[in-house]
């Protein structure tokens, strides 16, 4: 077995080779032969367009099996990925082509008509990942190259491709960079996370480790790749692995996902809370919430027998085959927890981030201690910066091959995030027991998480929504999975202004500010707030005090 990152995707596609790889849902299907092949047609447009080794590719799209194609392709010839969110404004995503240096792009339909290539200078060639085709190009060669493309590939094959063609050089060490992830979009505040090959090859380790599937096996990608939740778990791991996934290439509503479950039938699943959420309060409790059917669930046989006919109910949804379902970003909602613990339900809930590739914690369902996060995964160690860990709330740090390099061209930000010793300060608040499970209590850095499963940073939001128009001070919180904008108006400037007035321009204030970042960090109301808000000695608001302000 290899012993690099890199070597499991060699090894995967010459193993692999007639097996089904790559399916967008609902359309055509890659095997790993035509992966292979694609990649080697990518790999002859990057030498003819001046890519060298270790400059930066960026891939901006939704989830297709082209997007796959073009990530295996950039790290396999020795480039750098840099994975963006197709759903950054188009401001965002010019900033990060060029602060991370890309010298290439490959970029979804849906995204390239809010682009100008003009805004991104450094890039020598621009490629749309539906087909390959070249959009813009700075280069004679790789103009002739992109036409001329299939003779090339014939002139370098001529008796046709084979697996005795596929070698990659290998990562030259574990620290080489691999990809750099960005895991904000604020132009202020965005940190490029620089993951190296250890930490890609010790997070398919670990899914190797506990999860067990076999080549041939199926798995639905629903979260985005450009984030390491979805591209390691939900595509990495299972792509090293000879599987088949199926991507979800529009967005993925509930309904969306309960059809590709019916028809994938996938034997895992990668889930944030609210799809599970949205099951359960949707198709199973209110069935159970019945006069009759709390009288039955008192009488301990029929009891039992309910149980298991729910529990089959709620697994068939997911359709039916997997081991189980692994949940991340976030807790799970306390109600839905219980329930599923009391039918017995399949499922564990980890604990990682960007800046880890992202696993740090994990326990196997059958082991999961309830509304905790598991314990420290395979070749990482966690601790709580706490004088009694186990009862006094502290600060999460870990530290493992799975940690990061290091933020892109920020030695500032990287020193306050790894200390001396190396420990990574996660910012997020928790305990730990004896056991070693860890709970999470808060989270430090006030960071959100969307219906989708996106991060996002109020602080961001209230940087712009301060900008508006009678704006004096904002706090963004969540309420059943909307944000609400808590909005102090400037009432010196309003001068004679009616309340009503004064809605009005917050309503369009609302309205502007949505336009402003992505869709899913949107701003559903807002309250106004007459008191300013309270602040700490040093004048940062005291946010705790607010949090159930929408209630």
């Amino acid at each position: 077995m290899n012993s690099t990152f890199i070597g499991h995707i060699e090894e995967s596609l010459k193993k692999n080779w007639d097996l089904d790889a790559l399916t967008d849902y609902n359309g055509s299907t890659l095997q790993y032969k035509d992966v292979a092949r694609k990649i080697e047609k990518m790999h002859i447009l990057m030498a003819e367009g001046g890519v060298e080794k270790g400059d930066k590719i960026a891939i901006c799209g939704r989830n297709s099996s082209h997007w796959g194609v073009a990530f295996l392709a950039t790290v396999t010839y020795g480039a750098v990925a840099v994975p963006i969110l197709h759903e950054f404004t188009p401001e965002v995503v010019h900033n990060i082509v060029n602060h991370s240096d890309a010298k290439f792009m490959f970029v979804g339909d849906a995204v390239w008509p809010t682009l100008d290539a003009e805004q991104m200078p450094a890039l020598q060639g621009i490629i749309l990942v539906n087909d390959f085709s070249l959009l813009v190009s700075r280069s004679e060669k790789l103009t002739f190259a992109r036409e001329h493309l299939n003779e090339m590939f014939g002139k370098k094959y001529p008796k046709n491709f084979r697996i005795e063609h596929i070698h990659y050089e290998h990562e030259a060490s574990p620290n080489q960079l691999a990809i750099i992830n960005y895991t904000s979009g604020s132009t202020g505040l965005s940190k490029g996370v620089m993951l190296p090959f250890r930490s890609l090859l010790s997070n398919v380790e670990f899914a190797k480790e506990v999860i067990h599937l076999k080549p041939g096996s199926s798995v639905v990608s629903m979260l985005p790749m450009a984030h390491m939740y979805g591209l390691a778990f939900e595509f990495l791991y299972e792509f090293t692995q000879g599987l088949h996934i199926y991507f979800l290439t529009r967005v993925p509503s509930p309904k969306i996902i309960f059809q590709a479950f019916a028809d994938v039938k996938p034997h895992i699943v990668i889930a944030v809370p609210l799809i599970i959420e949205k099951i359960m309060k949707k198709a199973v409790l209110p069935k159970l919430q019945t006069p009759t059917m709390k009288i039955l669930l008192k009488v301990p046989i029929i009891n039992d027998k309910i149980k298991a006919s729910v529990r089959e109910k709620v697994i068939n949804a997911f359709g039916g085959r997997f081991y189980e379902v692994i949940v991340g970003g976030a807790a799970f909602n306390q109600d839905v927890e219980k329930f599923l613990r009391m039918i017995d339900f399949p499922y564990t809930v980890g604990y990682g981030m960007t800046e880890c590739g992202p696993i740090i914690c994990y326990e196997d369902w059958k082991r999961f201690k309830a509304a905790s996060c598991g314990k420290a995964a395979p070749r990482m160690e966690v601790k709580v910066l706490s004088p009694d860990p186990e009862n006094i709330v502290g600060e999460i740090v870990c530290r493992g091959d799975n940690v990061m390099l290091g933020y892109y061209k920020n030695e500032e930000a990287t020193r306050e995030a790894i200390d001396a010793d190396g420990w990574l300060h996660t910012g997020d608040l928790g305990v730990i027991d004896a056991e070693g499970n860890v709970t999470i209590k808060g989270r430090s850095k006030n960071m959100l998480l969307s219906a989708s499963g996106q991060n996002i940073y109020p602080e961001e939001i209230e940087d712009k929504l301060n900008n508006l128009h009678l704006v004096s001070e904002s706090i963004i919180i969540q309420k059943d999975d909307k944000l609400v904008a808590l909005i102090h108006p400037d009432y010196d400037e309003a001068g004679e202004m009616s309340e009503e007035e004064l809605k009005q321009v917050m309503q369009a204030n609302i309205q502007e500010l949505n336009t402003l970042i992505p869709h899913y960090s949107q701003v559903s109301r807002f309250i106004i707030m007459k008191e300013e808000f309270e602040k700490t000695p040093k004048k940062s608001i005291k946010r705790f005090l607010y949090l159930h302000a929408a209630d």
